[in-house]
Formats: structure tokens, C-alpha cells, sequence
């Protein structure tokens, strides 16, 4: 249920207006909630059904079917081979959609499953068609979870992330907000292990950032994303008029409170 007291949904410019968003994507990665790491989901689902309680109309895009699949393979590590990697997919994304699900009950939300590949939102008919079903779904109060296609599309399975989609899922849905979601509290103008690592506060809109150098983000082995993927689709996001906050997993709650955490990108004017 709504809260009444709470001032009225509107555009997102700064932190503190995220509490009164109207339309959020937030994207976590497979290192996050698989493996030892499956124990988040729930203060996840916790936070996005929080959003959802103030009226927010919230979008998941979830990584992790791959690494869900590895240990009901037998696998320990990301296979090689292609065909051994859409099997895990397969097998994986029914028991992530499962665990979701399973913890959405604790707050009586109902979940959704949407699999698309960048070239389906590249595909006109293919993208009025996503963005038909996922308006009607946030309309019905079903919280959609998207993920890649795996078992399909290749080119995401060997070099890329859901980083991309996540912000190509925020510029269709015209969300006011986009959380990029990892194991690292923010941006750091070097990868944050190394001396003289700053965590960046601010991104305006344009900076191309200059001299900073990214590393990778997540666990060696079970996520493909990183730093600079991260940077790309934040970039993508805003051009389009989203305001796009990247921070920790673990503070997603605070992160859609309007907390001064993570590192945040200010986006363009929309018209």
C-alpha cells in the first residue's frame, strides 16, 4: 500500500529524491546473490519491496542464472565452452526465478520472468512488444525480473554483462532511476585495493572522467561485468534522461532510502 504521507512521485536529480521516484531499474550481478553470496536476495527483495510499499514502480534486472546452474551441474568455476554455459542458463534461471519468488511471498509480491537479449531492444517489434508487456505488468503491481536470454544469446555470454541491458531496460521503460548493483561500494578513481584508491562522490552529466583507471567488479570466475561496464551503461542511461546511482549490493537499502552512498551520475534534461 502507498504510504499518503509520503510527498508525491516525481524525476530523480538528486539522491534525496529517490524515495519519491516513480519508476526504478535496479541491476545486480551474479556475484552478488549466488554462491556464498545467495544469503542476499532477501535484503534485496526487502529493499525493492520497500520501494514498492511507497508506490514506486520497481524493475529487477538479475544476473545469475549461469552461476546459479554451476553447482546443480557439478561445475565450480564459469565453463569454457559455450554449450556447457547455456546449460547452466537453462538450469540456473529456474531456480533463481524460484529463490526470487520465494522471498517476494514474505511482502505478497508477485514476480515475473522476462528474458530478452540487446538484440531484441534493438528489434522494433520486439521492443514495443517488451516495453507493452513490462508497462502492463508494473501497472498490474507485478514486479518483472529481467535477465539475458543465456541460452541464446552469445555475444552477452562471452564478453558482456547485463550492465548494458539494465540501462537499454531503464531508457525504454523512460525510468527516472537506474542502481547498478555490485560487490563495491562505489567508483574509485583506481581499482579500490590499490593505495591512493578515491571513491567518487559525483559524476556530472559529460564528465568523461579523466585519469581514472577501473578495474573489475565481482567475484574471478562467476560474473563477465566490471567497473567500466558500469560506466558505459550508466552513460547510456543518462543520455536518456535517468539518473543512474552504482553502489553495494548490500546497500541497496539504503541506496533507494536516498542515503549519500554509492556513486552517482547526474543525467541529461529530458524534453
Amino acid at each position: 500500500m502507498t504510504d499518503l504521507t509520503m510527498p508525491p512521485l516525481g524525476p530523480v536529480v538528486r539522491r534525496e529524491d529517490i524515495p519519491r521516484a516513480h519508476r526504478v531499474v535496479v541491476k545486480v550481478g551474479s556475484s552478488s546473490i549466488s554462491g556464498a553470496n545467495v544469503g542476499q536476495i532477501d535484503p534485496l527483495v526487502d529493499a525493492l519491496a520497500a520501494a514498492y510499499g511507497r508506490g514506486t514502480e520497481v524493475v529487477l534486472v538479475s544476473s545469475g542464472a549461469i552461476s546459479t546452474g554451476f553447482p546443480f551441474l557439478g561445475i565450480d568455476t564459469r565453463p569454457e565452452d559455450l554449450a556447457t554455459q547455456q546449460a547452466a542458463a537453462a538450469t540456473g534461471q529456474n531456480v533463481l526465478m524460484f529463490r526470487y519468488q520465494q522471498s517476494l511471498e514474505r511482502h505478497r509480491i508477485v514476480a515475473a520472468q522476462i528474458l530478452l537479449t540487446a538484440g531484441d531492444l534493438q528489434n522494433p517489434t520486439h521492443r514495443v512488444n517488451a516495453q507493452r508487456a513490462m508497462d502492463r505488468l508494473l501497472a498490474l503491481r507485478v514486479l518483472p525480473i529481467v535477465n539475458e536470454n543465456d541460452t541464446v544469446a552469445t555475444h552477452e555470454i562471452r564478453f558482456g554483462d547485463n550492465d548494458r541491458l539494465a540501462a537499454l531496460v531503464a531508457r525504454l521503460l523512460e525510468a527516472d532511476l537506474l542502481v547498478l548493483l555490485s560487490d563495491v561500494d562505489a567508483l574509485y578513481t583506481k581499482p579500490p585495493e590499490l593505495p591512493g584508491a578515491e571513491r567518487i562522490d559525483e559524476v556530472p552529466f559529460g564528465d568523461e572522467l579523466a585519469g581514472v583507471t577501473f578495474g573489475s567488479v565481482g567475484r574471478a570466475g562467476v560474473g563477465t561485468g566490471g567497473a567500466g561496464t558500469k560506466v558505459a551503461a550508466a552513460r547510456l542511461a543518462a543520455e536518456a534522461g535517468t539518473s543512474v546511482l552504482v553502489t553495494a549490493t548490500s546497500l541497496v537499502g539504503r541506496a533507494l532510502a536516498g542515503d549519500a552512498i554509492g556513486t552517482w551520475f547526474g543525467a541529461a534534461p529530458r524534453a
